[in-house]
């Protein structure tokens, strides 16, 4: 048997009211809202938040991946391989091999069919940024997300990993034709006459529900859930309606909470499958970019006793709000005047080569007296012992705030930068920068969590990096 062993979504934090658009420019925008990506946020980033919140949920942990693929349409680099900071910030075993599929939205289903028709153990973490010209549907409509899914076998025998869901049948179907493009270099996508998409879309898309129906061996009224995804709006809900499924089946596909979040969509749609199922329910995945692709799957006893860190639910309803004119201004259509100081310079090579494990992985130090070392450090500060400090990983435990400032003169995309000092549970003290904060609502005493961000881009070269975050809709909140 093969399957999904996990599934985990990554919204983030911003969100932007589609109407604002209207009220800047006069025309535009639209009904609901659009999550937002901050602007220490990238694809990578989008990918490594996702791939946190996808352990297996069920039974014991299986074996680890094999391999990682990274799908995204609008890597952080071209020519080196984006999958290796994904790879490094997870932890991944170095003899995992990591692989990109980018450029395109497709990109996303792609590596999760492969993945389900392959072997071993596969991790695809996902993570697109979708814009537009502003006043453009793209950037009313897009949504940015990560997504993260665990392919691979159930234990044949004893209490190895069981299979969230078992995979039942795929179909893909593929067909040349130009519906949305974007040449190297471009920022934003061009996108041909809404009806001519449609025109495609639509009876792709049921030949391959039809396929899948038959490979599968049921009915269209045997399919408890689900989900319809892909880039065309106006297919996407008219072949929602023309499957035939039971009523309460289809699932809702967030475009007025999230936005079409690209070769993210996938994956999204998997875990808000998987989210809301029972055991037993057959699931059905279908999307719709470049061609249409149906995955059906049956869920499993394991799904009763997953419980997801955060549902897609709660990360939607604890979004905020920014400003049309900053999310330009991190989009790179609005100019906005920086602070009084240099940009820092370039992140060098060869020290972030020797420091991989604290750079990516956040990796400190504990000496056999149990003091911690943020970054790790030969030489204990406790008790001078010389190499015998263990790795203590740091990124998924909680802190405190001790003290903080807002800094409105150090360079940032977006400032001020507020800086604080926090306290980790279990020991430790490490002066960080925060994001996603609002510096008016900041008190010391407020519990924090590690997200991966990108600090600087200078030069080509992105500098990543971990800051910390108000712990929102979880225990940490109040709890130490």
């Amino acid at each position: 048997m093969r399957g999904i062993l996990s599934a985990a979504a990554y919204v983030p934090y911003r969100r932007l009211e589609r109407a604002e658009v209207k009220a800047t420019f006069g025309k535009g925008g639209g009904r609901g809202q659009r999550t937002v990506a901050s602007y220490d946020e990238d694809a990578t980033t989008l990918a490594v938040e996702a791939g946190r919140r996808a352990p297996p949920g069920a039974a014991e942990a299986p074996p680890p991946p094999g391999a990682g693929v990274f799908p995204t349409p609008p890597p952080p680099y071209l020519d080196k391989t984006n999958a290796t900071a994904v790879h490094a910030a997870l932890r991944l075993d170095r003899t995992a091999a990591a692989y990109d599929a980018v450029g395109s939205c497709r990109s996303g289903v792609g590596a999760l069919r492969a993945a389900l028709d392959g072997r071993g153990t596969t991790l695809i973490a996902t993570g697109d940024l979708r814009s537009g010209a502003p006043m453009s549907p793209d950037e009313a409509a897009g949504g940015d997300a990560g997504s993260a899914v665990l392919v691979g076998d159930a234990a044949t025998r004893g209490d190895g990993p069981r299979l969230l869901a078992q995979h039942v049948a795929s179909v893909s179907l593929t067909e040349e034709f130009l519906d949305r493009w974007r040449t190297p270099g471009e920022a934003n996508s061009k996108v041909w006459e809404e009806r001519f998409g449609e025109s495609v879309y639509v009876p792709l898309g049921r030949d391959a529900w039809e396929l899948a129906l038959k490979a599968a061996e049921v009915g269209a009224d045997q399919v408890d859930r689900v989900a319809v995804v892909g880039t065309h709006a106006r297919s996407v809900a008219r072949l929602g309606k023309a499957l035939g499924v039971g009523e309460g089946a289809l699932l809702d596909d967030r475009a007025a909470t999230i936005g079409t979040t690209g070769a993210a969509a996938a994956g999204l749609a998997l875990t808000d499958l998987l989210e809301g199922a029972r055991p037993g329910q057959l699931l059905a995945l279908v999307s719709l970019v470049d061609g249409a692709d149906v995955l059906v799957f049956r869920a499993t006893d394991a799904v009763a006793d997953w419980s997801p860190e955060r549902t897609l639910d709660a990360q939607v309803a604890a979004g905020a709000p920014v400003a049309y004119g900053t999310f330009l201004s991190w989009r790179g259509e609005g100019a906005v005047q920086p602070p009084n100081r240099p940009e820092p310079q370039r992140a060098a090579a060869p020290p972030s080569a020797r420091r991989t494990e604290w750079k990516f992985g956040f990796v400190g130090s504990r000496d056999p007296s149990g003091a911690l070392s943020l970054p790790p450090s030969r030489v204990s500060w406790a008790d001078g012992t010389l190499d015998e400090g263990a790795p203590a990983p740091m990124a998924d435990i909680g802190a405190t705030i001790v003290t903080f400032t807002v800094d409105r003169l150090a360079y940032s995309p977006s400032p001020p930068i507020v800086f604080a000092v926090v306290d980790f549970d279990g020991g430790g003290r490490f002066p960080v920068e925060l994001t996603d904060v609002e510096p008016d609502a900041l008190a010391i005493g407020d519990r924090v969590e590690m997200t991966f961000r990108r600090l600087t881009t200078s030069d080509g070269v992105h500098n990543y990096f971990w800051k910390a975050r108000p712990a929102r809709g979880t225990s940490e909140e109040t709890t130490s």
